[in-house]
Order: structure tokens, then sequence, then C-alpha cells
């Protein structure tokens, strides 16, 4: 057991899927999407449980194929397209606590969409959430590919800038713009207490702690239409 406290790995991955259909569970060189992540979940060191949420039998077949929990399967109404993720998390956390008492203190959520994450991303968000008490979350993150200072609003017919400082952003280069970070949705690592009491995964949005891990551009990719599937597999066998 984890010596810095217990840590709950959960994989939500319902059946539905609109923008790519079964797009946990597509063949991916001869794996399920979803066996990525398990894999690197059971390979990471500090996590102590991975629990697979499912509304489908056929995705906790494979789950638990691939070494996964699978000691429910999540109700209808946790399985819709406007279901929070956070409820979601809360029901494996309540389940588990009345099944065995079992009160993880870190709770991590891995989106089987992210297969290109490794072993040591998930380490690294663990462990730093685990050495500084200050910090309620950590979470991984991706550089801003396009600057909100070069995105536009449409008015009237004409552009309009999005960020309308008085500053003209066509004149700088890059480099000259402050760094800006978005959530890749490859790592949460949330205390328990974070996700209970506030109903959140990582607390940036409302002046809470989060700490973050920067990945690299491979490992932060998301799969959730065909192009992403198209684009990650090439990287797969590239890094294979």
């Amino acid at each position: 057991m984890n010596q810095l406290g217990n840590v709950l790995a959960v994989i939500p991955a319902r059946g539905g899927s609109k923008g790519l259909p079964g797009k946990n569970i597509l063949p991916l060189l001869g794996k399920p999407v979803l066996a990525y992540t398990i894999e690197a979940a059971k390979q990471a060191t500090t996590l102590d449980r991975v629990v697979l949420s499912t509304d489908s039998p056929e995705i906790a077949q494979i789950g638990r194929e691939c070494g996964a929990e699978v000691p429910f399967l999540r109700p209808d109404h946790l399985a819709t397209d406007t279901a929070h993720p956070t409820d979601v998390l809360k029901h494996a956390l309540s389940f588990l606590k009345e099944q065995d008492g079992y009160q993880p203190d870190i709770v991590v959520t891995l989106q089987p969409t992210s297969p290109l994450r490794l072993p040591q991303h998930i380490n690294e968000v663990v462990t730093k959430l685990q050495e500084n008490s200050e910090l309620d979350s950590v979470i991984t993150v991706s550089e801003v590919e396009l600057p909100p200072f070069w995105i536009f609003r449409p008015k009237d017919s004409l552009l309009r800038p999005f960020i309308d400082d008085g500053i003209d952003y066509s004149l700088k280069r890059r480099q000259e713009m402050e760094q800006l970070l978005r959530p890749n949705g490859a790592v949460y690592a949330t205390r328990r207490w974070l996700l209970e009491d506030n109903g959140v995964i990582f607390s940036a949005f409302s002046g809470g702690n989060s700490g973050y891990i920067l990945l690299d551009p491979v490992s932060a990719l998301d799969m959730d239409t065909q192009i992403d599937f198209v684009v990650i597999e090439a990287m797969l066998k590239a890094r294979i």
C-alpha cells in the first residue's frame, strides 16, 4: 500500500458516445483503447486500486480482462451526456465505502481517451499532490496552441478581439506572449474532501490550490473524433 495514503484510480468509461461511437473499446493496434489506460494505471507505483466505472457490461468484461476492478455497473442516470464527472466519482466512492469500508485519501481520474499518457505521468501527478499539503489537487496540462490574444469574436460582420485591451497582438511574436496552459484530461489527482465537499476534481476555477504537471504534446493527445483516433494511432506506432 502507498505509504503516503490510499490512492484510488477511477477510470470512467460509459458505453454511449456520439462523437466517436464505441470509442472506449475501439481496437487500437490490436488492443481496446481502454486497455492502454488500465495498463498505465496498473504499472503506476503510486496507485493502490484501479476501478472501472461503466454502465456497459461489454466494457466491464473488457476492463476485468485487462486487470481493472469492476465492482459495480454505473446507474443509467450517471451514463448520459449530461451526467457530471464528479457525480460519477462520488458514486464510486460511496459504493466502495458501503461495500468494504474503503475510503481513499486521493482520487485519481484517468480518462480512457488519453491512451498515450504513461505510468510516470500518473506517478508525477500523484507524488506532487502527496508531497505538498498546500495543494488540494494536481492535474496534467498542455500549452495553449492558439493564444486567446489572437482569437476574435464576430460582431456586425466584423472581427473584434476577444481580449480587447488596446494592444495590437498581431504585432507580437508568440514568444513574447504570456505562457498559457489548459487542462488536457490525461490525469486528475484530487483530495477526497475536495471532491466530496466542493464537488470538483480541481479547484483552479474557484480560487483553490491546484498544482499541475506539463505534458508533452504527444502524451497529452485526447481522442474524441475519428481524426483524433487516426493521429493517436500514428503516434502510438511511432512511439512503439
